[in-house]
């Protein structure tokens, strides 16, 4: 993690806002690998969470908007969340996929029966504009009398009963301490940090640790373990010889003007990103259908914008940034980040004190296992090659040579000098999951069973990336939408059951 801040730390933006982080994400909708899910059900002990289980969830939530996508049997249409493919796309979008082809990697939808491939991705986009989960499932429910949203408020801590049943949660609202009391279940969603850290506030986490904080201890579980997440090697970037870059032509008054008033243009592009790959290196040789590397195309460098945005968004140091971007200052290009899909390598979190206003201590140990490492080098190798395929020639392609701090030493783009580009500038992917895993309930490194019910204490379940025992291939977005409605269900069948089983009771009790 060289090279980077200077105290040497990736930025984890969170999403503190109706919607969460599919209000700041990427807007990709990519469900991950149906392997992925099946190793859930029958290896990691997620009973009920297999293929065949969650697709009808992902489907459920879809509004897929894509003629020559949405009827293929794969998608829903009619659900509270838009998908739609961007109505915008570069020539070099259209170059990434055709290039793909030429490395032997089919154009397909990425949602469909198989996940290896190239495509111009669907995001959630709404006539050209973000969906975010706040406007796809809030919005819609405005004016129901079971609905109530309190912004700006911060929950603190979970208090349980003496039976250890999950009763009241306090929060502070205006600078005072209040309490809302619960007459069924209390779901916490509040992200992989968030949840993890307000139930270790709360009493449930690790017993060392929480004693070592004087926080009383209700259930001993290993909350903040198995931290996950996706992560990139530095972008293998190309300057080209033509002014085709998304970012030379995304703002001015045109394309502002196509976006506000027509839902069109440079401006839809999800966050930059206008293609996507899943390709598979000899580490994964043996699943044809299972790839362990995703490629994000930006059409774009973090050099072509003057060094304004993608270096501040990195944290790359002035070094790094003059070393390697500044010579192509403002010059048209394109940038490919290998993302490694299911990386071996685990971290945690913990508490930094008991106060619930610290931020917590995080460490994704990010590259400890070498694995993760040779992975990214054969997906970088790939991307060089895509680079300089046929389809990017007529643009004449060239990579970026200025070489990056301490892998001079190396020789060029040999296995060594790509590992030391994969060390020196590692970059998140924004999908942090798994720090309250789901699996069965016996299992010591539990802390949610199949139902997302906390282990160790009663009506207090986990809905978000957190439950992931490991984190899917692919983006997290359309994942914890599934997890979501899945639990929705769960919840209701609960409920209809605890109902009839109380009305019974009441019944016999009657007529005794």
């Amino acid at each position: 993690m060289r090279n980077r801040t200077p105290q040497q730390q990736s930025r984890w933006p969170r999403g503190k806002v109706l919607g969460g982080s599919s209000v700041l994400n990427y807007m990709l909708y990519i469900r991950g690998n149906r392997r992925d899910y099946d190793r859930w059900e029958q290896q990691l002990g997620c009973e009920g969470w297999g293929w065949r289980s969650v697709l009808p969830y992902f489907i459920k939530s879809e509004d897929n908007r894509d003629p020559s996508i949405a009827h293929n049997g794969y998608h829903g249409r009619g659900g509270y969340l838009t998908v739609s493919t961007p109505p915008y796309a570069s020539p070099l979008a259209h170059a990434f996929v055709e290039a793909g082809q030429t490395l032997g990697y089919p154009n397909i939808d990425l949602n469909g029966p198989f996940q290896t491939g190239f495509a111009i991705p669907q995001s959630t986009l709404r006539r050209g504009a973000r969906c975010s989960t706040a406007k796809a499932f809030l919005e819609p429910c405005r004016g129901r009398p079971n609905l109530h949203i309190l912004v700006r408020a911060h929950v603190t801590k979970i208090l349980f009963d003496e039976n250890r049943r999950a009763r009241t949660v306090l929060f502070r609202y205006r600078r005072l301490q209040r309490a809302v009391r619960a007459r069924q279940e209390i779901i916490l969603s509040a992200g992989s940090i968030g949840s993890a850290q307000l139930l270790m506030l709360s009493g449930v986490g690790p017993r060392l640790h929480l004693e070592s904080l004087g926080i009383p201890v209700i259930s001993d579980i290993p909350v903040g373990e198995n931290l996950q997440d996706h992560i990139g090697g530095a972008g293998i970037s190309f300057m080209i010889n033509d002014s085709v870059s998304v970012v030379r032509k995304r703002f001015n008054p045109k394309t502002a003007f196509d976006y506000f008033i027509k839902g069109q243009g440079p401006l839809t592009v999800p966050g930059g990103v206008e293609g996507i790959g899943f390709i598979r290196t000899k580490y994964n040789a043996r699943h044809s259908d299972w790839p362990d590397v995703e490629v994000h195309f930006v059409s774009s460098t973090p050099a072509a914008d003057g060094g304004h945005t993608i270096r501040r968004v990195m944290g790359m140091t002035d070094e790094l940034f003059d070393r390697v971007y500044r010579p192509y200052l403002n010059m048209d290009g394109f940038t490919m980040y290998p993302v490694l899909l299911r990386p071996k390598s685990r971290g945690w979190m913990r508490l930094r004190s008991a106060d619930p206003e610290d931020y917590p201590l995080i460490n994704p140990g990010y590259l400890t296992r070498i694995e993760d490492v040779l992975i990214l080098v054969e997906g970088m190798k790939q991307l060089i090659a895509l680079g300089y395929s046929e389809p990017f020639r007529k643009y004449d392609a060239r990579i970026f040579e200025p070489d990056f701090p301490g892998c001079e030493r190396y020789e060029p783009y040999s296995d060594e000098h790509l590992a030391c580009i994969a060390r020196t500038y590692t970059a998140t992917i924004y999908h942090p999951s798994g720090t309250c895993r789901m699996g069965r309930p016996e299992l010591p490194t539990t802390v949610v069973d199949p139902q997302l019910r906390v282990k160790g204490v009663l009506s207090l379940r986990v809905v978000d990336a957190s439950v992931f025992p490991e984190i899917p291939s692919g983006n997290t977005n359309a994942p914890v939408i599934m997890i979501a409605e899945k639990a929705s269900d769960m919840i209701r069948h609960f409920r209809r059951v605890t109902w009839g089983t109380n009305y019974l009771n009441w019944w016999l009790w009657t007529r005794r």
